[in-house]
């Protein structure tokens, strides 16, 4: 008589019995998504004109926009420092908006809890405008018309890819939450 081996059954459920979730995966992957994403624009050349979205920024307001439970308030502190000693922004610039836009978010999730993705969309995209507007005015720069148009594809730029960066975190969430095998 054949035994059978017990990883090459294809039952209904067999393969979603005895797995857990991996602990240090669901905490890890927001946090580590977001730094990686403070760190891309590093490996970029620089150019003329900022065109380089804040792309640690945008990911943190995906993972805020698409789990509003899961980071807490108070982290924009820590990963705003961390994106400080990356962007080249006066330190600090990044910890106060950051933190701004968490609490701004809270705020507006208590207030309307039943958003849907246009409205997040448009939430993201204002508080990017806004967030770029205030780095040119914290590093020193005078906000004059020249200045505000060589923003501007910067700005359309974070805008349109913000649908890519909310994709990105739901991937990012399925992976984080997916059961991992329980070998014993």
């Amino acid at each position: 008589m054949e035994q059978l081996n017990p990883r090459a059954r294809s039952d209904r459920y067999g393969s979603r019995i005895n797995r857990t979730q991996s602990p240090w995966r669901a905490l890890a992957v927001p946090y580590a998504s977001i730094a990686f994403a403070s760190f891309a624009p590093t490996l970029l050349l620089a150019d003329l004109m900022p065109l380089v979205p804040p792309l640690g920024f945008m990911m943190l307001l995906g993972w805020r926009i698409m789990r509003p439970g899961l980071l807490p308030v108070w982290v924009g502190a820590p990963l705003g420092a961390f994106d400080d000693l990356l962007s080249g922004q006066p330190f600090g610039s990044a910890i106060l908006m950051w933190s701004l836009a968490m609490i701004g978010l809270e705020m507006l999730e208590a207030r309307f809890p039943w958003r849907g993705f246009w409205q997040d969309w448009f939430t993201a995209a204002l508080a990017i405008v806004i967030y770029l507007l205030a780095t040119a005015a914290v590093s020193g720069a005078t906000l004059a018309t020249p200045l505000l148009m060589a923003m501007v594809p910067q700005a359309l730029l974070a805008i349109l890819l913000y649908p890519f960066i909310a994709r990105v975190v739901a991937g990012l969430d399925r992976f984080r939450l997916t059961r991992t095998r329980r070998l014993a």
